[in-house]
């Protein structure tokens, strides 16, 4: 505040000199008592008018670099000195009302604008090329942390999310709920001894399995090592189920993961090895080199289905968008892997039942109504709003609170947002879905 009282009496000192100089010269010049005092109160008036509007553009100034621009308390403060000015200057009244009323809508909508979740702008990042089989196990398990969270350090981060968005789904550390899908956390040790000999995966017999997927493909048949169970678990999550993990109604006999070698993943096989050597470094195991991991991926996936390295495309920072809202509807429920758990009329893959049925243009107004609705929604589309960005506000009966990520407005971009709100808000039951926009 002192900061802001400086700087506005150092941009004004003219105009209040000025002022001032007026003031003394209403004192001498003007010789009715009546009309002095009011020269005098109205120049007064115009100090006090010239300090506010300082102050406003002094507290923009200040403030817009920092993490927060302030622009709607500036314009607020712009209104009340013209409409202040409106009561005085009565031959300037019409023009300074409707100047205020301007600045009042201005900051009505900049209000709104910084409400909205904000996407940071900047650089795009520096293109480099990466070499993955020639780098140390470290280095590769770098590049695997930067995949699954975004960044190295950012294991332990709340809510960061890589390109392979892992975390969506998975837990990977002691103690932390991975409701959708296994803690990874001793996977390594885990995929030998005891996925492979759980008589439900049938090594070497895929014949024999009760799953939706016999095979990754055809002739690939089952893992023979801890890696190979890996591998075949990325590329065909659903030729072994762990327990209480299948898609809801299936009696786990079809997994909710994404073939993440397919879109809209689509990691390579280099991104896959450096997964999976981050899995076996960070718990302190000697990995499996880049060509034994890369050989267990071959096994699975055929050479046609393999997708490039695209070496130009750094992994991305821990907060790069899902979503930034330049994709279809369609594209972005794909990306945030909301028809991984969701069924969504009109939308194609979205075939989930983790979830509830989206189907909001019924749902959200029965919802609002809810006795056990705590939360601050009107309307369709904020309630939809609310549930992506806070969903364990209100939980639908018969799904489990925390299924769902809660660092979707994060995550996804403002434009996003409104483009899943806009879509589901048109979605009924009973009613044909509507159709997605070309952009």
């Amino acid at each position: 505040m002192v900061d802001l009282m400086k700087e506005a009496l150092s941009m004004g000192w003219v105009a209040f000199a000025a002022l001032i100089g007026l003031l003394i010269y209403f004192q001498v010049s003007i010789s009715d008592p009546v009309a002095k005092r009011r020269a005098t109160f109205k120049t007064f008036i115009g100090i006090i008018a010239a300090y506010l509007l300082f102050f406003a553009i002094a507290n923009y100034k200040i403030n817009f670099y920092g993490e927060s621009r302030l622009l709607p308390v500036s314009l607020t403060i712009i209104t009340c000195t013209a409409f202040m000015m409106a009561l005085y200057f009565t031959n300037l009244s019409a023009l300074l009302k409707i100047g205020g009323f301007m600045f009042l809508v201005a900051a009505a909508l900049s209000g709104y604008g910084n409400w909205l979740p904000q996407v940071e702008g900047g650089f795009p990042p520096k293109e480099e090329k990466l070499d993955f089989s020639s780098m140390t196990p470290q280095q590769l398990a770098d590049e695997g942390e930067k995949i699954i969270f975004g960044g190295i350090g950012q294991n332990k981060v709340q809510g960061a999310i890589g390109k392979g968005q892992c975390p969506l789904c998975h837990a990977f550390h002691a103690g932390m709920l991975g409701e959708r899908a296994p803690n990874l956390l001793g996977i390594p040790e885990r995929a030998a001894k005891e996925r492979l000999e759980d008589p439900k995966y049938h090594k070497g017999e895929p014949a024999k399995r009760e799953y939706v997927d016999k095979e990754a493909c055809l002739g690939c048949g089952t893992a023979t090592t801890g890696q190979e169970y890996i591998a075949e678990s990325h590329s065909c999550p659903s030729c072994y189920v762990v327990s209480g993990y299948g898609v809801k109604g299936t009696n786990d006999k079809e997994s909710p993961m994404p073939k993440i070698h397919k879109p809209p993943i689509s990691l390579s096989l280099p991104e896959l090895a450096a997964v999976d050597t981050w899995l076996y470094v960070r718990e302190g195991r000697e990995a499996p080199s880049f060509e034994e991991i890369t050989k267990s991926y071959e096994k699975f996936i055929p050479e046609a289905e393999r997708p490039k390295m695209q070496e130009d495309k750094p992994a991305g920072a821990g907060g790069a968008l899902l979503a930034d809202g330049t994709e279809t509807v369609d594209q972005i429920f794909s990306k945030a892997q909301c028809i991984v758990c969701h069924t969504i009329p009109g939308i194609p893959g979205a075939t989930g039942t983790q979830g509830p049925k989206l189907e909001e243009g019924t749902n959200a107004p029965q919802r609002i109504k809810d006795p056990a609705y705590k939360g601050v929604a009107h309307s369709t589309p904020e309630y939809i709003m609310e549930s992506v960005v806070s969903p364990s506000t209100y939980v639908v009966k018969g799904f489990p609170d925390n299924l769902m990520p809660k660092v979707f407005g994060q995550k996804l971009s403002a434009g996003a947002l409104k483009k899943i709100v806009d879509y589901l808000s048109q979605v009924k039951a009973g009613a044909p879905p509507p159709p997605i926009p070309a952009s």
